[in-house]
């Protein structure tokens, strides 16, 4: 894929300094990947951390809500008990 196709998927308009550089930098990302490929990887799972996680969360537990109009009190502009925002989707 070209960088110029990229470009234009990511709604991006680039210079020819731009697509040189970016062009560049992409080719020494994919040859970095083609040097990881070499790596013998058999035997090794797939991982999603390198690190052990431990869930740090505290339990759920019910506990009374902020009142409406406490929420609402500093909301720019509201509608029946809900916050008004413009509309994004055309």
């Amino acid at each position: 894929m070209k960088i110029e196709q990229v470009a234009m998927l990511a709604r991006l308009n680039l210079t020819e300094a731009e697509k040189g550089l970016f062009s560049r930098q992409v080719g020494g990302i994919i040859d970095y990947i083609d040097k990881l490929n070499e790596l013998d990887t058999r035997g090794i799972g797939p991982t999603a951390h390198v690190l052990p996680l431990k869930n740090i969360f505290r339990e759920d537990s019910q506990s009374v809500s902020l009142p409406r109009e406490s929420a609402l009190l500093n909301a720019p502009d509201r509608d029946n008990g809900f916050y008004r925002v413009p509309k994004i989707i055309e």
